[in-house]
């Protein structure tokens, strides 16, 4: 499904981004050693990556202890794009953390750049 399938019965005052929900995966542990401190900065280095490319346009973790552990939200032009980004994240390659991704409607504006 890419953006411009949805978009057909889509308002012209909306757009579609997509709502990344980062999840504990079947390698997650609770363990805090050097190599998962350092898949961590790794991971941090690639959220700052897909900034400064200006496809993510914010991306946090969240305040629980939860196996949902953080919020990226993406403007790209299709869901595949959106995919392999993910896919990007060293977290994600080893099985430590994975995706589910939304295409997500909002009204244009919402997420202006702030630099």
């Amino acid at each position: 499904m890419t953006g411009s399938d949805q978009s057909q019965d889509m308002p012209d005052d909306m757009e579609i981004l997509f709502l990344g929900l980062l999840k504990r995966g079947p390698t997650w542990t609770p363990e805090s050693t050097v190599e998962v401190e350092k898949l961590q900065e790794a991971h941090l280095a690639n959220i700052s990556r897909m900034r400064e490319s200006g496809k993510l346009i914010a991306a946090g973790p969240f305040g629980d202890d939860g196996d949902l552990r953080g919020v990226y939200i993406f403007r790209v032009g299709s869901l595949e794009e959106a995919q392999a980004l993910t896919g990007t994240d060293p977290s994600v390659v080893v099985g430590r953390l994975y995706f589910e991704l939304h295409s997500w409607w909002v009204k244009k504006g919402t997420f202006n750049e702030q630099s």
